[in-house]
């Protein structure tokens, strides 16, 4: 295991901050899994799992089964991690920038394209470390200017060259569930059996520029353009795990969630043995235009019905919403059929608030597809 550590922009001195990496197996091996905790830094079952997965990888790289190279970021977000108010931690916003800290990745599209198409041929393999390669010099040439930039480009470096790209997150009160592309869908599939997600949707480009797209879409827009002149292959695959609520965070969680990461990899071959049966998938995956967010119609106490987990049908009551003054009372039910898989952990409902996710199978949504 190699530890290494990045340093941050300090927004003011003596609040010097680091992004800490830890690098398994062979240095030349061709593949390359990247796993990151806690981008979110209020959503600790990742930090938990990317913990977990050092250990058992270590123990992997001593008996010589990892056949790639893996990066394991067990905490994502130092910055997000230190932002505490009243005892509350607030992680998922930059609190100098108010920027969601997984929106509004770079995208640097325009400069790997520029000029590439002389250099690329026929062969497939050669296309893909010349894009990695101007991916990486095209990161490398950036010059960050606050902490929050600083943050988001270590992270994109530690990652360009990665096959699979696996963010760790979750959600407020949620089951299992996952958020990857239909071009990566085979890729990922077998590790969603593992997981056992009961949600999986997928969207090429879910209009947030999110870590795990600002990958992808460089190699999608790449293909576009060259892709019926020159073979470009998928480059880099990004998934986004929810490894259920923020209170789900124990010794066992974590090592059944790590060892569906590890499952998964002996399957693909990026470990050394025989990979368990592939279970049964939970559900179906969806177009994540068809997820639908259900919000509360007034402010009131929120009161849930159901737990998430469930299939829902049009009408099924799922919470109701209790003005305690007016005695008046507003039912959330579901839109339509699908899975019910999320919902807040807030039980004072504002008006207008998301209190419930379902991942339907009516597409009915565009542009920008995700929470704030």
């Amino acid at each position: 295991m190699e530890h290494q550590q990045h340093p941050l922009i300090a927004p003011v001195p003596g609040t010097q901050r680091y992004v800490e990496s830890f690098h398994f197996g062979p240095p030349d091996a061709e593949r390359h899994v990247y796993v990151q905790g806690s981008l979110h830094a209020d959503e600790l079952p990742g930090m938990m799992v990317a913990w977990t997965l050092k250990q058992r990888l270590t123990e992997l790289e001593r008996e010589g089964r990892l056949a790639c190279r893996v990066t394991v970021v067990p905490v994502a977000n130092p910055i997000g991690l230190d932002q505490q108010l009243m005892d509350t931690p607030l992680g998922r916003y930059d609190f100098e920038s108010l920027t969601n800290f997984n929106r509004r990745y770079v995208s640097v599209l325009e400069t790997v394209a520029e000029g590439l198409e002389s250099e690329l041929d026929g062969d497939v393999a050669a296309n893909r470390r010349c894009i990695r390669a101007r991916f990486a010099a095209a990161l490398a040439a950036i010059t960050p200017t606050t902490s929050l930039a600083s943050l988001q480009l270590t992270l994109m470096r530690l990652a360009c060259d990665a096959d699979f790209v696996l963010d760790l997150h979750c959600d407020f009160n949620a089951v299992e569930h996952l958020y990857t592309t239909p071009a990566a869908w085979p890729a990922f599939e077998p590790l969603a059996r593992y997981f056992g997600s009961k949600a999986s949707m997928l969207a090429t480009d879910s209009g947030g520029q999110s870590f795990d797209e600002c990958f992808t879409l460089v190699w999608e827009g790449l293909r576009q353009r060259f892709g019926e002149r020159f073979p470009i292959d998928e480059g880099a695959q990004s998934i986004t795990l929810e490894l259920r609520g923020q209170q789900d965070v124990s010794r066992e969680l974590a090592e059944r969630d790590g060892q569906a990461i590890l499952d998964w990899m002996t399957y693909l071959g990026l470990i050394a043995g025989t990979a368990p049966a592939l279970p049964e998938l939970p559900y179906p995956a969806t177009e994540l235009a068809a997820m639908d967010f259900l919000h509360a119609p007034i402010g009131g106490l929120l009161v849930f019905h159901l737990a998430p987990g469930v299939v829902v049908e049009p009408g099924t009551l799922i919470a109701e919403i209790i003005d305690p003054l007016s005695d008046r009372v507003e039912p959330v039910r579901a839109t339509q059929k699908g899975m019910f898989y999320a919902r807040s952990h807030r039980r004072m409902a504002t008006a207008g608030m998301i209190v419930a996710d379902v991942a339907g199978h009516q597409s009915h949504r565009s542009g920008y597809l995700l929470a704030p």
